[in-house]
């Protein structure tokens, strides 16, 4: 096959020219560090100002309210290191099953430090149920942090209610919210977070770049210090360039997502159907729920993804397994563990994620191929190789 299809936009998009265009100045005559006072740092400040604006504009929020991160790693550490390490109540922290590792093990540096870790577990959707969640608020805690929209099988939480629910308790509440910009509306003062974060590279900005939304009022203990740049929160001269390349792709995300978004569904619901219907047994994970337009997360019974990856990555098609190599043998992903699917579901699990690089014609492809690739992966098995094994193993799904 000599095009190739990708359809892996969860774990990164590709930088829009407009964003190149837009972030280019700054990597040469505009490039000055925004803290130094004469004209060319003054120019690079007006230029962080403006972004830091435009960026609050976008999610509903103030321009003091932003502080830009490393990327939505960071942006979560930050939220949930910080907020506990300020915190003077309740050594607690509650959060779910099913969050990113950048939560996950936040969460687990801060029990190391003495903090009692609190996971709520999901239904077979991935859904959070509120009552479970505000029984585990009662004792009260440090910080409460839901992934907005899940990274893997896309299930979105009802983050408006969760944050009302945490604010009666008077509970910090974060929500890593990384996956949904250009796909769902995001309006931080409408869901009533105290912080939310987002990476650049998830709609189609630049790596190495990220934004924590920090309601004013709320305290953190920052991670980085240093200059006391961004509020105090996060020393170090900032990315310039890479902010304004956030900054435009924030922008073209946020105007574009009504019309994106139901192409991406129209497209995710055609593939879903095909499979369901050509690949019996095939199960897609969240079906039942609310979820982000462009993920399908689907089941194969009798496969192993990691194999099934390299041979569609041979036939032209990039995806992601729902799990990773590991000593020459699979690790079944925790988000489709705490889903309490079948054993084979753990191992059996790939995720296809479409966006701007996805035509109507990409997708009728790799669903009529699926079938075929499948069976020949479930009859005859697929020898991955240690250096391949090695190449795919996709906990390539870091926000860095």
């Amino acid at each position: 096959m000599s095009a190739r299809t990708y359809a892996d936009h969860a774990a990164t998009t590709p930088v829009r020219d407009e964003v190149v265009a837009a972030m280019l100045p700054y990597f040469g005559a505009g490039g000055f560090n925004p803290s130094s006072l004469h004209a060319e740092g003054r120019a690079a400040r007006a230029a962080l100002d403006r972004a830091r604006e435009s960026v609050a504009r976008s999610l509903g929020a103030r321009p003091r309210e932003i502080v830009f991160t490393g990327g939505g790693s960071e942006a979560d550490n930050l939220a949930v290191i910080g907020a506990a390490r300020a915190s003077s109540g309740p050594r607690r922290i509650v959060t779910t099953a099913i969050e990113h590792p950048a939560v996950l093990n936040a969460a687990e540096v801060l029990r190391g430090e003495g903090f009692e870790i609190v996971t709520l577990g999901v239904d077979r959707e991935g859904r959070i149920d509120p009552a479970a969640f505000a029984a585990a608020l009662e004792p009260g805690a440090a910080v409460a942090s839901v992934m907005l929209a899940n990274n893997e099988i896309g299930t979105l939480q009802p983050i408006a209610e969760l944050a009302a629910l945490a604010r009666a308790s008077g509970v910090p509440f974060h929500a890593d919210a990384v996956q949904a910009p250009g796909r769902v509306p995001l309006d931080a003062a409408h869901l009533g977070v105290d912080l939310l974060a987002i990476s650049a590279h998830k709609f189609y900005g630049p790596k190495g770049v990220g934004v924590l939304y920090v309601r004013a009022g709320t305290v953190l203990s920052p991670l980085v210090v240093g200059g006391g740049q961004e509020g105090g929160l996060r020393a170090g001269t900032e990315n310039v360039a890479g902010i304004v390349g956030l900054t435009r792709a924030l922008e073209l995300a946020v105007a574009e997502q009504p019309a994106e978004a139901a192409r991406l569904r129209r497209l995710r619901d055609a593939f879903e159907t095909e499979v369901l219907a050509r690949i019996p047994g095939a199960e897609v994970h969240g079906a039942g729920a609310e979820r982000l337009p462009h993920i399908s997360s689907v089941a194969f019974p009798g496969v192993d993804a990691t194999a099934l990856l390299v041979r569609l990555d041979l036939e032209g098609f990039a995806v992601s397994a729902g799990s990773a190599c590991a000593a020459g043998s699979t690790e079944p992903s925790h988000v489709i563990l705490a889903l309490g699917k079948p054993a084979w579901a753990g191992i059996g699990t790939l995720r296809f994620s479409f966006g701007k690089l996805t035509s109507e014609q990409d997708v009728e492809r790799l669903a009529k191929m699926l079938p075929g690739t499948v069976a020949a992966v479930r009859v005859g098995g697929f020898d991955l190789g240690t250096e391949h094994c090695d190449l795919v193993s996709g906990r390539a799904e870091g926000y860095f």
